[in-house]
């Protein structure tokens, strides 16, 4: 039996799980305030959830402002542009209606409308001084799981550094969960936030922060994440195996708040950051040599042996072959001279103190090197 650690769990976010969930939308909503900015994006907008949205919210008697002009790994910009359309709006209520980069933009809002300053005054944990407005939470893809946490990644507009901040008061009063949402997610998205979410699922088990909450979280989203994966791949209109992908997300994601991330995703936010690999593909190109970094010093299947058959870093290599995506660095435009400045920079990344196994500049590289 792995060590309990210590831990203090209350919980802070409402989930709503189903199939048809966002008619909900207006009748949650009323019950926390009256004028919703909805945070979203242009593909959103798109596929008619922003509209279905908007409709449930006015139906229950609410005043609606969209913003739509949210960016893939939102930056202080993003948060900026949004600030301003809230406080013209005066909105009492925000909205984050999309993937990872909107829920985080939307928490990055608001941080800045009630609390002031700059983002990277929030830089860290527990910095806001004020209460913040209601938030809800309405994920389209199953991946950050960022309606169930307290933290938004915002990057720097000029350094391009990834801020994490964080506050039990930006957690979402209401995650709001219809796996419908999903089914408009493009193939490669499926593909990219499936594997980041498996990512978490596999990582937080194994942190130095590990739980007996966050366990419980981990080991069930792996359950469902791992079983949906293969079969949304094969068939896209699999509601059920979509449930399977969001709910098993959004418990990664409260396993993330219990038990924090490690070094793969050290390793993948200077991929981002540097070469422009999408984050999911660069966590789950470099999980499996963190998997075997980390086996030196625990059990990385954990208690997970009785789900899935051979080594864990295989099957993490397997489900990166059929989701076909390119599984060495060198595809992907990086070169042995790049190495040393992304261990420099990866070392330095927030979740590498996580780690079940301390890892320094020079096991960076060579983490690098074998992905190579």
């Amino acid at each position: 039996m792995t060590p309990l650690s210590a831990f203090d769990k209350t919980p802070r976010t409402r989930v709503v799980f189903g199939n048809g969930a966002l008619v909900r939308l207006g009748e949650l909503a009323r019950s926390l305030a009256s004028r919703a900015l909805v945070v979203t994006d242009a593909g959103i907008v798109k596929a008619g959830h922003a509209e279905r949205a908007r409709d449930s919210l006015r139906a229950a008697g609410l005043k609606v402002e969209l913003f739509d002009r949210v960016h893939e790994n939102p930056s202080t910009r993003d948060v900026t542009d949004c600030v301003a359309v809230a406080r013209a709006f005066q909105a009492d209520l925000i909205i984050g209606l999309g993937g990872g980069s909107s829920m985080d933009t939307a928490k990055g809002c608001n941080f800045i409308i009630t609390n002031g300053g700059e983002m990277k005054d929030y830089w860290g944990v527990n910095k806001a001084t004020k209460e913040m407005l209601p938030l809800i939470a309405v994920p389209t893809t199953a991946g950050t799981g960022s309606e169930c946490q307290s933290f938004a990644l915002i990057s720097d507009e000029v350094t391009h550094a990834k801020m994490a901040c964080g506050d039990t008061k930006a957690a979402a009063k209401i995650a709001l969960l219809d796996p419908e949402l999903t089914i408009s997610m493009p193939q490669r998205v499926t593909v990219l936030t499936g594997i980041d979410a498996i990512a978490h699922a596999i990582e937080t088990a194994v942190t130095k922060k590990r739980n007996a909450i966050s366990a419980m979280y981990s080991r069930e989203a792996f359950r469902l994440l791992t079983g949906g994966f293969e079969r949304v791949l094969r068939d896209p209109n699999d509601l059920e195996a979509r449930g399977f992908m969001l709910l098993g997300a959004a418990f990664a994601g409260t396993a993330i708040e219990n038990s924090m991330l490690g070094a793969a995703h050290s390793c993948a936010n200077p991929l981002t950051a540097h070469f422009d690999i999408v984050h999911g593909h660069a966590v789950g190109l470099m999980l499996p040599h963190v998997i075997r970094f980390n086996s030196v010093r625990v059990e990385s299947a954990l208690e997970y042996r009785d789900l899935y058959d051979g080594d864990l870093a295989g099957r993490v290599s397997i489900l990166l072959n059929e989701a076909r995506l390119p599984g060495k660095l060198a595809d992907l435009g990086v070169a042995e001279d790049d190495i040393s400045k992304l261990a420099a920079e990866a070392a330095t990344q927030w979740t590498a103190q996580f780690n079940p196994r301390e890892v320094t500049v020079a096991d960076f590289a060579k983490l690098y090197e074998a992905a190579m």
